[in-house]
């Protein structure tokens, strides 16, 4: 019986195609494993002191950290003009990105030299094409959902493009672009399960998670407040989002919680699994950096202005109308609003 839910789980490529994917993914952690161990040695020039007037306090209360960013501007600060020094081959924007994550940042094992690819990626280019001139100038750094705000700390990268929710907890460590993606968590089981929902049906399902994700600490809340039977386990964490898919097809879990925009794409995945219930929460993904590089932060709100304008719906037309539909305004994130500044 597994082994037939296995077959069917892997079909949402096409066979092959599908297989391919999660060898991608194993080979990917093996070749990861000794990055994310590392420390970095900073040298990717994201330190270094913020612009004159410095970084205005976030709102204590953070009733709405989406709202808790620089205003938009074109102009270089220290940061980018650290980028902008780099020379030869290392002259690139460095940035963390997920390889695995359907339609967002992903090696498509059906193209050739399985290039990364998605919204996400589509992102990133439109970055570096402003910052250094040349959306190819860009060195892709894979990193685990649980790396994400490590790899800024430790100056590994500039930023991370990586559906990465911006949220309170995550403002104290690092700085948030303003939103450009809208989504909420949402659960992903079996076509045949008896979960309906984020609700009574999760009591004595096994749910996976990622770490570091808003998912789990979510679940884990919800779960000591109460509002989740307590006989649901949400021991299971996994480094990366399709980990859990992977978990799910083998019958290690009952049940995903992850955000509904990842999620859907994990449903056109496999065919056998599917969304269940409405999306529980409303949260927003945003650009992440260094808590010291204003002017890098104010770039790419520069950036965000005008790709909402001309980019952010064909990128959404390309990689996730088919997942998400094709009516893109529920994920579009409302008019940007930005900290004042004295």
């Amino acid at each position: 019986m597994r082994a037939r839910r296995i077959r069917a789980g892997l079909r949402g490529w096409g066979g092959v195609g599908a297989m391919a994917v999660v060898c991608v993914l194993a080979l990917a952690f093996v070749l990861l494993l000794p990055w994310t161990q590392s420390k970095g040695d900073g040298s990717t020039g994201t330190g270094g002191p913020g612009v004159a007037e410095g970084s205005p306090a976030a709102d204590s209360t953070c009733r709405a950290p989406e709202k808790q960013t620089l205003a938009p501007s074109a102009a270089d600060g220290p940061t980018i003009a650290a980028i902008k020094a780099r020379t030869g081959e290392r002259r690139k924007l460095i940035v963390g990105v997920d390889q695995n994550s359907y339609r967002w940042g992903y090696r498509d094992p059906n193209t050739a030299g399985a290039a990364l690819e998605g919204f996400d990626i589509d992102l990133v280019r439109r970055i570096a094409e402003d910052v250094l001139g040349d959306r190819d100038a860009v060195q892709f750094k894979a990193i685990p959902t649980n790396q994400r705000i490590p790899a800024i700390q430790e100056g590994r990268v500039d930023m991370v493009v990586r559906t990465m929710t911006i949220t309170c907890d995550r403002i104290e460590d690092v700085a948030f672009s303003a939103p450009y993606f809208k989504t909420g968590q949402q659960v992903l089981a079996p076509k045949v399960s008896t979960v309906t929902g984020y609700n009574g049906t999760l009591a004595k399902k096994r749910i996976c998670t990622a770490a570091g994700s808003t998912a789990n600490t979510r679940l884990t809340d919800d779960v000591k407040a109460g509002k989740l039977p307590a006989t649901a386990d949400v021991s299971t964490t996994v480094p990366n989002q399709l980990d859990c898919l992977v978990r799910l097809q083998l019958g290690e879990v009952d049940a995903v919680v992850t955000d509904g925009a990842l999620a859907a794409s994990q449903a056109a995945q496999d065919p056998t699994v599917e969304l269940k219930g409405a999306a529980f929460t409303t949260e927003y993904y945003g650009v992440a950096m260094n808590k010291d590089a204003d002017d890098l932060v104010r770039r790419v709100n520069q950036v965000l202005v005008a790709y909402r304008a001309d980019g952010w719906q064909r990128s959404y037309a390309d990689w996730l109308s088919a997942t998400l539909g094709t009516d893109s305004s529920t994920s579009m994130p409302p008019a940007p609003q930005y900290l004042r500044t004295s």
